[in-house]
């Protein structure tokens, strides 16, 4: 999967939350991530942030920060 297609999908998780609020928006998205991604698409959009992170929403970078230490 493209990396741009993992951004828009990981934004379009983080619009989901985003109206709960930072606290609880980016382990919310953190926890989607690592429940309904496959470890491959993880480890893409974790890589694609290691690149830099181009498109990436705040809430939705700063889940992938979390996602990365996590894993």
């Amino acid at each position: 999967m493209s990396p741009d297609r993992l951004v828009y999908m990981a934004n379009q998780i983080g619009a989901f939350f985003r109206s709960q609020g930072p606290d609880k928006a980016v382990p919310g998205i953190a926890e989607h991530l690592k429940k309904f991604w496959e470890p491959r698409m993880r480890r893409a959009i974790i890589a694609h942030l290691d690149a830099g992170g181009d498109g990436l929403a705040p809430e939705v970078r700063a889940a992938v920060e979390a996602l990365k230490g996590a894993t």
